[in-house]
Order: C-alpha cells, then structure tokens, then sequence
C-alpha cells in the first residue's frame, strides 16, 4: 500500500474500529481520521501516530513509511513502546512534511469551535497544504482588507493566507482569530494583554484598537502566513 491513508485504513478495517471510534482512541477528529485514509492529509503528527500505533498494534515504521512488518515484533510490551519512542524521537529530525487544512471563509471561522467535529470534506472552500505544525482542529484563511498590512515589521495582506491552530496557546502579542458578540464574522488581530485590560490591534496604524472582555472569544492562533505570487 502506497499511502499511509491505505495503511491506516486497512489496519482500523482489521481491527474492527470505527473512524470515530479510531479518532476518540487518538485524540483527533472523525474529520482528521477521513482526510488522512482519503489522502487529502498528507500524515500524522508524531503524536497521533503513536497514539495510533498503540490503538492498532501497529509497527510505527509501517504505518508511517510502508517499510517493515504490519506488527511490531516485541518480546515485552516495555520494548514496543520503547521501540516506538526512538522511531517518534527519529522522525523529529526529519523534514517537516506537508498537512492539509480546510480553507475557510470568516463567517465559518466564527462558529469553528460548534463546527469543527462535524466538518465535512466538501464544506471547505478548497484544501491547502502547509508545512506548519499545527493541530488536527487546524484552518485557513484568506486574509481581506488592508487592517493587518504594516509599513513596518509584520505585515498581513490582504489575499495572504493565515494558517490558525485552534488548539494552540495564546499570549500577549500573538496574532489570533477572534469572534466578538456582535459580529457576523470572524476578524484577525495581534492580541493585547497590558494587565486586566485586553485589545485587538491592528498592524496598520490607521485602525484604533477593540477593547476586548467577555464580549470576545479567541477561535485560534495564526502559526503561519503564506503568500501566493
């Protein structure tokens, strides 16, 4: 089997196991199983990997590379995952390779969390492959407006594209997708925390800042921008 998606789904045939059911034993969505067995996915994080491995009774290198038996051979279940490890901690030094991430429009970005587990393949706009780490939960967008373009330093343009990981930390200064009660859509800004207070700024000066408090939900953290020319 040529794909990690033939792979995968021959082994979760095999064992008897549900997309849904795979996914809860993984930690991902039924939505993450679909796009990697139907290779709109490039693969699996190193994480869901192993996670998968030890759901299936999987060689790592098998379900990963095709290479080697379907099973692990072990003597004790201690060295199995022990095996695993150094094949997980091996991958690391590797070229990062490629996922796919549905594209989005902002009025879906806003209701991402209610949405997400439910996501079918055809109610993105299209797919986009990218080479950041991100979560299974992980979206584009293509960025509209000139609020996010700067003269200076960080400049997001419009017709760029902001690859958001939902599942990804926040602090003061990352830039975020963000819902406010309000809105219809979603909106992109560099987050502010100076104390008890919070902000949504622009990165063209020319837009005054949104205070922001519960009238705000952060959807997601932008881990990549890419520009197509």
């Amino acid at each position: 089997m040529k794909t990690i998606g033939e792979r995968l789904r021959l082994a979760r045939k095999e064992a008897k196991l549900t997309q849904q059911q795979l996914a809860q034993h993984m930690g991902v969505t039924k939505s993450a199983i679909s796009q990697v067995e139907l290779g709109i996915s490039k693969g699996l994080s190193h994480a869901s990997l192993i996670r998968a491995c030890r759901a299936l009774d999987l060689n790592p290198e098998w379900l990963s590379l095709g290479k080697g038996n379907m099973r692990p051979f072990h003597p004790s279940a201690h060295h199995t995952w022990q095996v695993m490890e150094e094949f997980n901690n091996s991958l690391e030094s590797r070229p990062r390779l490629s996922t796919s991430v549905p594209v989005i429009n902002w009025v879906q970005a806003g209701e991402w969390e209610e949405i997400a587990d439910t996501f079918q393949l055809g109610d993105a706009e299209k797919w986009r492959d990218t080479t950041a780490r991100v979560g299974p939960h992980a979206f584009a967008l293509c960025v509209q407006g000139d609020s996010m373009t700067s003269l200076t330093g960080l400049s997001i343009p419009e017709g760029s594209v902001v690859i958001v990981d939902p599942d990804a930390s926040y602090s003061n200064g990352s830039i975020v997708v963000a819902k406010l009660a309000d809105a219809v859509e979603a909106t992109l800004k560099k987050l502010i925390i100076d104390g008890p207070n919070k902000y949504l700024k622009s990165l063209n000066p020319a837009y005054t800042p949104i205070p922001i408090s519960d009238n705000c939900r952060i959807i997601g953290v932008a881990k990549k921008v890419e520009i197509d020319l």
